[in-house]
């Protein structure tokens, strides 16, 4: 292999795995409800809206 072969094939890989890991659903890490209540937010109203789950094309991968 070349040089310019080689370049090129570790720009395609790191291009690769730089598109797998932007892959996935942003949000916390932590699961829902792990982060204890503060004080402050104890006396006010405690409801939380609700986000409808969207299915995406490749959930069923993961």
């Amino acid at each position: 292999m070349t040089l310019k072969t080689t370049a090129r094939l570790a720009l395609v890989l790191v291009l690769s795995a730089t598109v797998i890991a932007a892959c996935g659903r942003k949000g916390d890490l932590d699961p829902p409800g792990a982060a204890p209540a503060s004080k402050a937010s104890a006396g006010k109203d405690t409801k939380k809206q609700v986000v409808e789950d969207k299915p995406f094309i490749l959930d069923a991968l993961l």
